[in-house]
């Protein structure tokens, strides 16, 4: 099993974190609904509730073009568990190398309230005992960097973002 990890500190405090990531359902909003962003995207299949707790998606997600998949891999996610402003995690059926994820982040605050620290987690297992000594690791390091680039991209649209070693 692989397992990435990173964390940025960020000039926002943890709701407007929380509303970047979880953005609230609109009236308007229809399911399914697409929200694209660079390398790929994500299709809402079913909202949660007011947390994002039971969210279903679709994410369509940049992979190494050498597993013969166009360069996309795609996955099936529940969010399993969400306290707002806080605390969300999810669980991720993928393919092409028919894994498993489970991916959480946490939200802390920090400067009284006044910036977060945002620490990402995910783990990957691939099934096929084979397929995850040829090549989990180096299909996990391909998504944990595009993760890792979308978070950051992400919460520089709130203020200054460092990432934390």
């Amino acid at each position: 099993q692989q397992r990435h990890e990173v964390a940025f500190e960020v000039g926002a405090p943890p709701h407007r974190v929380w509303r970047l990531l979880h953005p609230g359902v609109r009236l308007d909003d229809v399911v399914p609904r697409t929200i694209t962003h660079p390398g790929g995207s994500i299709t809402i299949l079913k909202d949660g509730d007011e947390d994002g707790e039971g969210l279903v998606r679709t994410a369509v997600f940049n992979v190494p073009r050498w597993l013969l998949s166009g360069g996309k891999a795609r996955s099936f996610e529940v969010v399993v568990e969400a306290r707002l402003d806080e605390y969300a995690r999810y669980h991720a059926e993928g393919k092409p190398l028919w894994s498993h994820a489970e991916g959480w982040h946490t939200l802390e605050p920090l400067d009284g309230g006044d910036g977060t620290r945002l620490t990402f987690v995910e783990t990957y297992h691939a099934y096929n005992p084979l397929l995850r000594a040829l090549f989990e690791r180096r299909v996990h390091q391909t998504i944990s960097r595009h993760n890792t680039e979308v978070y950051e991209a992400l919460l520089g649209r709130l203020g200054p973002v460092t990432r934390v070693r």
